[in-house]
């Protein structure tokens, strides 16, 4: 077995991550993909804690900027489509072999539990993964807010951030060619720069609590298991 560098981690993964390139709606490679390296990981005995964005249906900002609904009603909205990504993820996962529960921040309770702090700390111990939907459960947060949170609440020892880039670049690698790419880099850094990691709202409460956040390429077979082995991969953000 690898020896392990975290023992319990929580994982952010874009909607977008579970579209492929059709940029809409749950693309079931991807999905599968995705759900094979989770499991990977589940079974050197990590615990999982698996936060999952909804813009593969409905982003709530975007959606209410024509005027017709209102923003709250619109994050909602998109609150209820990450509880589809998560039932889809549990589902993929369990056929992986890895047992899974969904755990949502408002009531629907016909098809998930809701998210209990110490009840979602027990299913970890017990070595279920915990799918958290429906994001903090108020509007005008993002699930990058949430991701930080609920790492927070869990006691992670670390925020995975998934992306389809290869970490943090100094500014957009497909507009600027000397763009470059952060091994390692500071919170003050990432607010001194404007880096667009994550939003603002989430990067204080990582900083404040000392959560280490690496952000990786999710795209690249076997990178969850690399960075969950102490493998340098992506990039690092550590508190100074």
């Amino acid at each position: 077995m690898s020896e392990l560098k975290y023992k319990r981690i929580l994982l952010k993964i874009s909607g977008e991550g579970l579209c492929g390139d059709r940029g809409y709606g749950i693309d079931t490679v991807e999905l599968e993909n995705i759900a094979r390296q989770i499991a990977e990981v589940g079974k050197l005995g990590v615990q999982l804690a698996i936060v999952v964005g909804g813009g593969n249906f409905i982003r709530g900002e975007k959606l209410s900027e024509a005027g017709l609904i209102p923003r709250a009603t619109a994050d909602y909205m998109g609150m209820l489509a990450t509880v589809i990504n998560a039932l889809a993820l549990q589902e993929t996962l369990e056929r992986a072999g890895q047992p899974t529960r969904v755990l949502s921040a408002i009531s629907v309770h016909s098809v998930c539990e809701p998210f209990i702090r110490r009840r979602a700390i027990r299913h970890l111990e017990k070595h279920r993964a915990i799918v958290l939907a429906a994001g903090t459960g108020n509007p005008f947060f993002t699930t990058d807010t949430c991701a930080a949170l609920r790492a927070t609440e869990i006691q992670a020892d670390v925020v995975l951030k998934a992306t389809k880039v290869d970490g943090i670049y100094s500014a957009d690698p497909k507009k600027d060619s000397t763009a470059k790419l952060y091994e390692h880099i500071t919170y003050e850094q990432v607010l001194r720069e404007k880096l667009r990691v994550m939003d603002l709202t989430a990067i204080t409460l990582l900083m404040e609590r000392k959560l280490p956040l690496v952000v990786f390429n999710l795209k690249t077979n076997g990178n969850i298991m690399r960075v969950v082995t102490g493998q340098n991969v992506g990039t690092q953000i550590v508190p100074s």
